[in-house]
């Protein structure tokens, strides 16, 4: 718990020292770790380490949402036709 608590002290100093709130610095450290997780996992995609279902999974994003981050990095993946 103390570490917790160094944590929210540190955010509320960076809060003071900048012109953000606390849930402003939270959201943009989610972002972080959210694009860090991905990258992670865009890598043994492309090794081909790990599946779709597995990295939406970890995650927690749709597969619709894994492939727009696909798309949007211009990596490579098969397209399947809908009828």
């Amino acid at each position: 718990m103390s570490n917790l608590k160094n944590i929210k002290s540190e955010i509320e100093k960076y809060a003071n020292d900048s012109n953000l709130t606390e849930l402003q610095i939270v959201e943009k450290l989610k972002k972080h770790y959210f694009d860090k997780k991905v990258n992670e996992n865009l890598k043994l995609y492309k090794k081909g380490k790990k599946k779709v279902s597995e990295i939406t999974k970890d995650l927690k994003i749709s597969p619709r949402k894994f492939y727009a981050i696909l798309e949007k990095k211009k990596i490579e993946h098969k397209k399947y036709k809908k009828e």
